[in-house]
């Protein structure tokens, strides 16, 4: 019996990337005689067992075959006598299939020291066809590599090209395209994730939403780099320098799903995209079983992000409109995580990109003054029922109209 270590931690070692992956791949054992060292078995698709004092799961060499559609088309086997070359092969890219034994020496059949010192992700061979999750995981190691220097080998975007023609990509669950998505938003390029979905005709099979704005017009008073689809992706760049987080990511890459279906006739103008758009992000959410923390501020962002742009110019009872819409009036979080979606966007247009963003100080302002309006005083006035609420409007409003006069005469 002989242990391995595995995949993205042999790999980021190399790199000198930083990694809190550990994946075990275990040679001339069995299930029984993992179970008498103690390890505890998990996973009913194939031999998996958690090291009890680390945690970390430990996975038989296996061989696989394809028998269904999908990701989980597949059926396994595992015993003894597979080796670690045979287990390797089944990986989706060379610099994946690594490994690493207890004495620290490197085994690596299928050249992916070599292609780590090029820079490619390029398969380990034509089986790679036939798993369809593999194209959403290589577009999330482009993103991931992007900024080193890495590129995908063309023979390897070929095949991702034939996954996507098959039709094999309507077979994957939501949950698992969700789950890669997720994952490549909280890269360092994800960008580049949504374009190499595009170069392989992915994104129109998965994202519907989002590859039809491509090649829609935008004003150009507004928008120097016109097309809608290439706003998003340096709308993206510019959340990657505001926030690592990936509920902003996400609300970044559709907050525009509206204009994808801008009628023809008044572009490039894009009246009403907002209320459009939302529905859209509605939509997408539903289908990808997106968790509720990404759709609501989606939604958001989708619904107000124009009213933030001109935040200053509003009259004040919209402003209270828009704190009230995002929620910022039960967590200032949520307002902070709006504005930076707003400036991402803001900011994602061509010659736009160190430009200052006076909205966020302003609603930060707003917000602070209508909370500073105390309930528990109206009512100490003798205030009761709806008239509360009438009044606490009223006063918000002023408070805002007496911060607009002084925004305005500074």
């Amino acid at each position: 019996m002989k242990i391995y270590r595995v995949g993205g931690a042999v790999r980021d070692k190399l790199l000198n990337y930083p990694s809190d992956e550990n994946d075990w791949v275990v040679v001339g054992a069995t299930p029984q005689k993992m179970v008498d060292l103690n390890y505890v078995p998990v996973g009913s698709d194939f031999p998996v067992f958690i090291q009890p004092e680390t945690g970390e799961e430990y996975a038989l060499a296996r061989t696989e075959r394809k028998s269904g559609h999908g990701y989980q088309g597949f059926t396994f086997h595992a015993d003894e006598n597979i080796s670690l070359e045979e287990d390797l092969v089944r990986r989706d890219l060379t610099i994946n299939a690594m490994a690493e034994d207890q004495d620290g020496s490197l085994i690596d059949p299928y050249g992916g020291q070599r292609d780590l010192g090029d820079k490619l992700l390029r398969h380990v061979s034509d089986a790679f066809t036939e798993d369809p999750l593999r194209v959403l995981r290589v577009a999330r190691f482009a993103a991931r590599y992007h900024h080193l220097g890495f590129t995908i080998a063309p023979e390897t975007v070929d095949l991702m090209t034939s996954i996507t023609a098959s039709g094999e990509l309507d077979y994957l669950v939501a949950e698992r395209v969700w789950k890669e998505t997720e994952r490549a938003l909280g890269e360092r390029s994800p960008d580049i994730y949504i374009q190499t979905l595009r170069d392989c005709g992915a994104l129109k099979a998965l994202f519907p939403e989002v590859d039809c704005l491509f090649g829609v017009p935008q004003r150009a008073d507004f928008h120097p780099e016109v097309d809608t689809g290439i706003h998003i992706l340096m709308a993206l760049q510019q959340s990657v320098k505001l926030s690592n987080n990936s509920v902003i990511r996400f609300a970044v890459l559709v907050h525009d799903l509206g204009k994808g279906i801008t009628p023809e006739h008044i572009l490039p103008s894009h009246s009403g995209h907002e209320a459009r758009g939302v529905t859209l992000v509605e939509s997408l959410c539903d289908r990808l079983k997106v968790p509720n923390h990404f759709r609501q501020l989606a939604v958001a962002v989708t619904e107000y992000h124009l009213m933030c742009h001109k935040a200053q110019a509003l009259e004040p009872e919209s402003i209270l409109e828009l704190l009230k819409g995002i929620g910022a009036l039960k967590s200032s979080d949520k307002l902070e995580d709006f504005i930076l979606c707003c400036e991402a966007d803001a900011r994602g247009r061509t010659g736009f990109e160190e430009r200052d963003y006076p909205s966020a100080d302003y609603l930060r302002a707003a917000l602070s003054k209508v909370t500073d309006i105390s309930i528990a005083d109206l009512v100490k006035s003798g205030l009761e029922g709806a008239e509360i609420g009438r009044q606490l409007s009223l006063r918000r409003i002023a408070c805002i109209a007496e911060l607009k006069q002084t925004y305005n005469a500074s």
